[in-house]
């Protein structure tokens, strides 16, 4: 069995982070690990507290994972400090990590920034130049790459700009008002757009986590960056479709959507 690492922030209502990292890992075939950047108090209506890990913490997890069960790909969510993105940084190169997606949480849809100036700089210093492939929304891309994004055009130009500047594939979602379900893969110098069927569906919560984690389990397989989004386009759109409504906010998708067994039943 492959193996898939998760590098983020627990979500207590289990919409998001670690847990809708471990589910999509799971139900894409993989044997998910995490390491716990932070604790969270939160629900679909919002984040009611955090409580971050230790830089020594982090690195101990890591250190755990890597000498013992080997991961075949790496998803980085949301980290809020610059402490620990060093860590995460240092231990990735330590131990030659490969098939390294991170989702660069920076910006909310909302367009609040979620973590310090400072700890931006840091990714960008640190993190990003490892990655194998960015999944950054048009928000995230607008910081990245330092150029605004109001059409499919744009969003081909920030994306090379970001690959460009850190070596590394980008994909550039959509939404946002912008391009719907459509999201853009830059790579090599290359473009490719792959198109989303609308799902009128407002429980959206962990979208981003979900996409980033499907990825990385299918290049944990095997499959070619192209076909790992491809796939992992497919399982988001299922898991939406299944129309899962918890809680009284932005709910959860059904990760486990494709299940079946008789432990299911």
């Amino acid at each position: 069995m492959k193996t898939a690492l998760t590098i983020a922030g627990s979500d207590s209502s289990g919409g998001a982070g670690i847990q809708a990292d471990i589910k999509t890992m799971t139900a894409n075939g993989v044997y998910a690990m995490s390491a716990i950047t932070a604790l969270t108090a939160q629900n679909t209506t919002g984040v009611y507290g955090i409580l971050e890990s230790t830089p020594e913490f982090l690195a101990n997890q890591l250190d755990c994972i890597f000498t013992d069960i080997r991961p075949d790909a790496v998803k980085t969510g949301m980290v809020s400090s610059s402490a620990l993105i060093e860590v995460i940084a240092d231990k990735l190169k330590e131990y030659k990590a490969v098939n390294i997606v991170v989702d660069p949480v920076m910006v909310a849809t909302s367009g609040s920034r979620l973590i310090s100036q400072e700890a931006v700089d840091t990714l960008k210093e640190r993190l990003l130049p490892l990655a194998t492939l960015l999944t950054p929304n048009i928000p995230e891309a607008q910081v990245l790459s330092g150029l605004d994004i109001a059409s499919p055009a744009d969003m081909e130009r920030a994306a090379r700009a970001i690959g460009e500047r850190y070596g590394c594939a980008v994909l550039c979602k959509g939404g946002h008002s912008l391009n719907d379900a459509n999201d853009l893969l830059w790579h090599d110098g290359t473009v490719r757009w792959f198109r989303g069927k609308h799902i009128d569906n407002p429980n959206t919560h962990g979208t981003g986590c979900t996409l980033s984690s499907a990825i990385a389990s299918n290049l944990a397989k095997g499959y070619s960056l192209e076909e790992s989004v491809e796939r992992a386009k497919a399982y988001l759109s299922g898991a939406l479709g299944s129309m899962l409504n918890l809680g009284a906010g932005s709910g959860p998708l059904d990760h486990l959507f494709d299940l079946k067994g008789d432990f299911v039943s």
